[in-house]
């Protein structure tokens, strides 16, 4: 898709390819105590999944599991994908498309705030904040229909 770009040089209209940015999201689930969600930092402000935009020569992997590192400290690892979510108004700042990984980790107790995550905390079913950030909400629906099919068991 084409748009129509202004150059705040000269002035001059042209046409720019427009591409949904890739970003990568993590549901860290751990028996008994739930999903951790991050409190941002920056707008939009909310509770959110940890995850981040990946980085040019980086892989969805790469990204995701250095994105829990710098959100949470957790080392994670990943147990599978729950899917790819795009919805070009999932993320009020631009056009985004999420790969959502499912991941565990050794350590729960390391969980730490970090970037931009002003908070870091586990929280369990029908225990979640008011305010979730994105189509966070969404995808923690997806996750627990997924989780309830599984058993209880990721």
């Amino acid at each position: 898709m084409y748009k129509d770009v202004t150059c705040p040089h000269c002035g001059k209209t042209f046409e720019t390819y427009c591409n949904p940015v890739p970003t990568v999201d993590m549901l860290i689930y751990q028996q008994g105590k739930g999903v951790v969600l991050i409190k941002r930092k920056n707008p939009p402000y909310g509770w959110a999944l940890p995850g981040g935009f990946v980085d040019c020569g980086e892989t969805v992997e790469q990204a995701v599991v250095r994105e829990m590192k710098e959100e949470t400290d957790l080392d994670v690892t990943i147990q599978g994908m729950l899917g790819v979510y795009s919805d070009p108004k999932r993320d009020p700042r631009m056009h985004t498309m999420s790969v959502v990984f499912i991941g565990s980790t050794e350590d729960p107790d390391a969980l730490c705030a970090g970037d931009d995550a002003g908070e870091a905390r586990f929280f369990q079913r029908g225990k979640l904040p008011e305010s979730i950030a994105f189509d966070h909400a969404t995808i923690l629906q997806d996750f627990w229909r997924w989780l309830d099919a599984r058993g209880g068991v990721v």
